[in-house]
């Protein structure tokens, strides 16, 4: 990989909890005679990677006919909130663009790179590590794009020997500082984060980024079928926006009402799907077996949700399982033991009968965070989708 396309990628890191729900984008671009400048995606209605980078040429003075650009991702070919990357690339006069990778929106697809040739601007498209980690960073907005749905990434923290809580229901602290600041850094990465009813009446979390830089706060959900939820409730406090998925219908619901009267609280209403299918939810988080959980993930598609990370109960967590919606786990493991407690059950409660009702699991890193112990392993939709390692 080249130091400008390595250097893309760390520029499109400094996107994340910003450019939502736009994808994570860096952009290098190099003089005839060596001079570069660089850019990243902005907040949404904001510069893209390559508009940013061609306002530092500018106020530079720098004289970009000839010169090369490295993209993390496609130039964008239409008109949004913005004007398209590839028209401005080409009115600068660069005569040659590397693409780490396509762009899977069907508003470009292609069509910017096509734009570029067409223009006279010699482009490649690139297939090797460069790809699979620009793929990687907008890992959201591929899923979002091609499946219709968020990367949901469902976090544990739990003992050596599985636990999550003890009997009496007790959690707070089982890893370690530096493990929940590290997993601060992945809620920072998310363009909502979910849990349950039963996870908020138990905990009342406040479910924010609180140990990490993060100019916008990320959309904060909970599943709650029959509208259990307090008003005082953490996660419904300010700053940033709440949303309350239920089954409830009437608008004339008390709590419903309440809510509404909330800053930032959106009520919304789901289909439901009969007790026992394979979208069901657990009742530990409020009867949440009647919500259609594919539907959720289609509506939280449909406002720009990228990825979705859930800390929740474990009813929740082996409902979304079931429901084969989640890609990845994020997983948390202390050096100690706890024995055998509630946490035994951190994602499926009943527990499993049969080895062949598992979930089969692909680990793509593993390392310590502190004095606990992170793993990251794919689910068969997440392996489907996300490049493969190195």
């Amino acid at each position: 990989m080249s130091p400008e396309a390595r250097r893309c990628l760390e520029l499109a890191e400094q996107a994340i909890g910003l450019s939502d729900p736009n994808p994570r984008v860096g952009c290098v671009i190099v003089t005839r005679s060596g001079q570069r400048v660089e850019g990243h995606t902005h907040a949404a209605g904001g510069l893209h990677a390559e508009a940013h980078a061609l306002v530092q040429a500018a106020q530079s003075g720098l004289d970009l006919r000839g010169a090369t650009a490295w993209v993390s991702l496609e130039p964008c070919s239409h008109h949004g909130r913005t004007p398209p990357c590839s028209g401005a690339l080409i009115q600068s006069g660069v005569a040659r663009v590397e693409v780490a990778c396509l762009d899977p929106n069907p508003l470009v697809s292609g069509r910017g790179v096509q734009a570029l040739r067409g223009a006279g601007v010699e482009v490649q498209v690139h297939e090797g590590e460069w790809a699979k980690q620009a793929r990687a960073m907008n890992i959201g907005f591929m899923s979002r794009m091609e499946r219709g749905r968020p990367w949901v990434r469902l976090k544990v923290a739990a003992s050596l020997d599985g636990t999550t809580a003890l009997l009496n229901g007790r959690s707070q602290w089982i890893t370690t500082a530096a493990a929940r600041i590290d997993g601060h850094h992945w809620r920072r990465r998310a363009g909502a984060l979910l849990t349950g009813i039963g996870t908020v009446r138990d905990d009342n979390p406040r479910l924010d980024v609180r140990e990490a830089p993060c100019p916008i706060q990320p959309l904060r959900v909970v599943v709650d079928s029959r509208l259990a939820i307090s008003p005082d409730a953490r996660i419904l406090q300010a700053p940033g926006r709440a949303l309350v998925y239920t089954a409830i219908q009437d608008q004339a619901h008390p709590t419903r009402q309440a809510l509404q009267q909330l800053p930032g609280v959106e009520v919304a209403v789901l289909p439901t799907v009969a007790a026992g299918e394979p979208a069901q939810a657990g009742a530990r988080e409020g009867a949440a077996d009647k919500t259609d959980l594919a539907a959720l993930m289609r509506d939280l598609a449909a406002r720009g949700i990228n990825e979705l990370h859930v800390e929740a109960g474990e009813k929740l967590n082996g409902s979304l399982l079931r429901a084969g919606v989640v890609d990845e786990l994020l997983v948390y493991l202390a050096p100690r033991l706890l024995g055998r407690g509630r946490g035994l059950a951190a994602v499926f409660d009943p527990p499993l009968e049969a080895l062949d009702q598992d979930v089969p699991l692909a680990f793509i890193d593993c390392q310590t965070v502190g004095a606990d112990l992170r793993l990251r392993a794919l689910t068969a939709q997440g392996q489907a989708s996300y490049p493969a390692p190195r």
